[in-house]
């Protein structure tokens, strides 16, 4: 029973290892997705939402980056579009939820010819108590603004990685056209 029980971890390990799984980091700072996220610059995005992305975004990119874009072969082009909708109505009309929602569309461009190797979306929403104090409420929509911004950066550099483990964005690649890839169902 025990050769049995060795016999199957054997086989399942060795097939494992031939499914050809890899981790998507993997060489550390020297692989291929941490070379091509070294080489993206963030370029400055409009709004307060804005400068959280953008600087939610250097700060994941940072551990990869040794400078401030000076030189850098890809650039991140974001629009955001920032919505809160009020859906918690009282009698009286009052609104008692909201629902913050954070868009991005982003397009990872080559900074030498212009064109286009990612064109993506990310999108995150937050539900917000509306209270009787405006103060808190205010500060409760700025606390998921932040919150939403974080969760987007963490959505672009993670399609990005995948992107770039693809072999995309790596110098002199044959380039495809640019990958669409549709935000997901009811965002």
């Amino acid at each position: 029973m025990r050769a049995l029980l060795t016999s199957a971890l054997v086989a399942a390990s060795l097939m494992l290892g031939g499914c050809g799984l890899r981790p998507l980091y993997a060489n550390g700072s020297k692989g291929a997705v941490a070379q091509v996220l070294a080489d993206v610059d963030v370029a400055p995005i409009e709004g307060h939402e804005g400068w959280l992305v953008r600087n939610a975004l250097r700060d994941r990119l940072q551990a990869t980056q040794g400078g401030e874009g000076a030189g850098k072969r890809l650039r991140l082009d974001v629009r955001l579009e920032d919505s809160i909708i009020g859906f918690g109505v009282r009698a009286d009309d009052t609104v008692t939820r909201e629902r913050r929602t954070l868009r991005a569309r982003y397009q990872l461009v080559d900074s030498a010819s212009g064109a286009v190797l990612l064109d993506a979306t990310a999108a995150q929403d937050a539900g917000i108590d509306v209270v009787g104090s405006e103060y808190a409420t205010i500060a409760a929509e700025s606390t998921a603004l932040e919150r939403l911004a974080s969760g987007v950066a963490d959505q672009i550099v993670a399609r990005l990685a995948v992107y770039a483990n693809r072999g995309g964005g790596q110098p002199g690649a044959v380039l495809a056209p640019p990958v669409s890839v549709p935000a997901p169902a009811g965002q």
